[in-house]
């Protein structure tokens, strides 16, 4: 078995080459919720959809998140009223949102819910949020003298991540408790692979609940990351200035800094190939490889990369 921690975009783009060497049955994947929001009285969850939609071969190519062949028509009656229309929700996937609201309202939780989505879509492998609890991201801003806390969202989407951060907290981490299944699948892996999402606001969520971060921390060498800023940079995203704006390096080094007690080995691009050794300085045993994920073979390769590097055969 193998299990992902997983944001967005990035842990999306990675798992459609893992499910192209590995059988999708055998792969357990944990995603964060920390971005979850509920807007419309619609309870979203951008990170499990991003997932979804990715592997089902539906997701906006050019956005990276949503469904392709999208139209708006909803979102354009509710800016026609005044309303919120900052969170871009297409017609299609207002479904998803309708369905998940609805099944909670039953009483229904977000884990059971997801499992009835990913069923639906038939993608074989098991997608589970790291808690049904209510877990959130919060952000300090500078807004624009004076700092002031706002959800995540509004600062990733509304503020297009473009105002400096000073701080980042959980709400709700203190009573969260890990979906069923999430501890199972960490201490049962033959690997457990942290994705290339943002370190700060997609990976750490998941650590933040109470028995995930110990649940890892006890299968370090068995757990290989990769990076997700390539030569000082994000791919995509903010990962690389929000890392500056909280006092971390934004490289390669930064990121096994951040890592090092729960991973014992980190994928390095070609590109930082010349800062492996300052990575093995920091306890992690770096891997260089082609990190960048172009298309399915290439994700397919990283992924054989990773699973070699705990070995694990493919």
């Amino acid at each position: 078995m193998i299990c992902v921690l997983a944001g967005g975009v990035g842990a999306a783009r990675l798992l459609t080459g893992l499910v192209r060497v590995v059988d999708p049955a055998e792969v357990v994947v944990v995603a964060n919720v920390g971005d979850d929001v509920v807007l419309h009285g619609l309870h979203i969850s951008p990170d499990l959809d991003t997932i979804t939609y990715t592997l089902a071969d539906q997701v906006d190519p050019d956005r990276g998140w949503g469904l392709r062949d999208e139209s708006w028509q909803a979102m354009a009656m509710v800016g026609r009223y005044g309303g919120v229309d900052w969170f871009g929700l297409g017609d299609r996937d207002l479904g998803t949102h309708l369905f998940r609201t609805h099944r909670l309202g039953e009483g229904a939780t977000l884990s059971e819910v997801t499992a009835e989505i990913t069923r639906a879509w038939d993608l074989g492998l098991t997608l589970l949020p790291v808690t049904d609890d209510p877990l959130r991201t919060r952000v300090t801003v500078v807004d624009p003298d004076a700092e002031r806390e706002v959800g995540f969202q509004e600062w990733f989407v509304q503020r297009r991540h473009s105002v400096p951060v000073t701080g980042l907290r959980m709400v709700g981490d203190d009573t969260a408790r890990p979906a069923p299944g999430v501890l199972e699948a960490l201490i049962g892996a033959d690997a457990v692979l942290v994705a290339p999402s943002n370190p700060l606001v997609s990976i750490a969520p998941l650590l933040a609940v109470p028995g995930v971060a110990d649940a890892v921390h006890a299968r370090r060498d068995r757990t290989v990351a990769v990076s997700p800023i390539v030569a000082g940079a994000a791919l995509k995203g903010p990962a690389d200035r929000l890392m500056v704006d909280l006092g971390h390096e934004a490289s390669v080094v930064g990121v096994a800094r951040l890592w090092h007690d729960l991973a014992a080995t980190l994928v390095v691009d070609d590109a930082d190939a010349g800062l492996a050794e300052a990575v093995r300085e920091e306890g992690v045993e770096p891997v260089v490889t082609a990190t960048v994920m172009r298309d399915p073979d290439t994700a397919a390769a990283l992924a054989r990369t990773m699973l070699g590097a705990v070995g694990v055969t493919v």
